[in-house]
């Protein structure tokens, strides 16, 4: 797989984060024998394994071993794929979702003591959140929230 289509498809596979880089754990003989299944793309190997189980009716230890992964990730792929059908096969950035201690209220709150007080430094705002709601905030982490708050119309 020395070819730009390779070198292309394995970039952009990484891009969206669909990369697997278990891919030489994928033992399943569809992914051996046809070039059109790519034990690099995780989604496919997903959802195949998947279609072994529920289809083919083998055994979520044997399908499971074969794709090159645990039975708690089988059963992880399987939860996500009946709540979203092949989308939710798509692997989610780890992390948080959303601010968690500079929510909407927080940043209002703080806009709002700036536009009383312009000269008021943002480790001052960072006091004040500590204070009103019970948060510690990195004084850059607030310098930041401000400025986005500025930039949306």
């Amino acid at each position: 797989m020395a070819n730009g289509t390779s070198d292309t498809k394995e970039s952009t596979l990484k891009g969206q984060g669909c990369f697997n880089g278990q891919a030489k754990a994928v033992q399943d003989e569809l992914f051996a024998s046809n070039p059109f299944f790519d034990p690099r793309d995780l989604v496919q190997v997903k959802y195949e394994m998947l279609r072994r189980v529920r289809e083919d009716g083998v055994p979520v230890s044997r399908a499971a071993a074969s794709f090159g992964v645990s039975r708690p990730t089988w059963y992880q792929a399987q939860r996500a794929f009946e709540a979203g059908g092949l989308p939710a096969l798509v692997p989610q950035r780890p992390g948080p979702r959303g601010p968690h201690k500079l929510r909407e209220d927080v940043v209002e709150a703080l806009r709002q003591a700036r536009t009383e007080r312009p000269a008021a430094t943002a480790a001052e705002l960072a006091g004040i959140a500590r204070e009103r709601f019970g948060v510690s905030v990195h004084p850059r982490s607030i310098e930041r929230a401000l400025a986005r708050v500025k930039k949306t119309p």
